[in-house]
């Protein structure tokens, strides 16, 4: 199972954003995004989802084009940096609409439990957040968009999840951006920089001192 996006093309009241953007995820393996604020890596993953149209795109599915947003099919779940769910939605109908398992969330955090009737206002935001992402994590689809997942988490909630990552990346493909690259590179099989509007695939920590995204020493 593998996504691909090629050729992107992305524009703003006439700024280049994106140019000639490529990215592969696959089945078994963990994709982090990287690059500075405002660099497009959120844009990128709107664009996969379908909810931004770029001037350009390719979208492949196991080397099949794949013309319509993704989606409209059931093959792909994006969690954005805002809340996803409405703060007056009960818990229980959102595991139910992804096609989640609550009980998955209580044995992983026990202390979840007492939330078993509660909205997504009656949580913290940390709490909130873990959920949100559980939910995407644990859904049905075959393809994962993170974007910033892990802000407003606890260390110990951060450390969990991306032990949640590494187990179900056997049955996903993922991709994931966050601003702390400490994450990516312990979590990512593979990981794209984003820099002057184009993808670099990084083969080890130190291209990213070469293309000066970090300071050298900073490793």
């Amino acid at each position: 199972m593998k996504l691909e996006i090629d050729n992107v093309e992305l524009s703003f009241s006439g700024r280049k954003i994106l140019s000639g953007i490529y990215v592969k995820a696959e089945k078994g393996k963990i994709t982090g995004l990287l690059g500075s604020n405002g660099c497009g890596k959120s844009s990128l993953l709107k664009i996969i989802f379908g909810n931004l149209k770029p001037k350009n795109k390719l979208i492949k599915i196991n080397d099949q084009p794949f013309l319509k947003p993704l989606y409209t099919s059931k093959k792909v779940k994006y969690l954005p940096q805002h809340h996803l769910f409405l703060k007056n939605l009960r818990l229980k109908k959102a595991f139910n609409l992804f096609e989640a398992e609550w009980n998955l969330l209580i044995s992983a955090f026990p202390e979840m439990g007492k939330h078993a009737d509660a909205k997504f206002d009656d949580l913290s935001g940390g709490e909130r957040r873990l959920t949100e992402i559980f939910i995407i994590i644990n859904s049905s689809a075959e393809f994962i968009l993170l974007d910033e997942p892990f802000t407003h988490l606890s260390p110990l909630y951060i450390e969990k999840i991306m032990e949640l990552l590494q187990k179900e990346k056997q049955n996903k493909a993922i991709i994931l951006t966050d601003h702390l690259y400490r994450h990516i590179l312990d979590l990512a099989d593979n990981i794209y920089l984003i820099k002057d509007r184009h993808s670099h695939l990084i083969k080890g920590p130190a291209d990213l001192e070469k293309f000066n995204y970090l300071r050298e020493g900073m490793l």
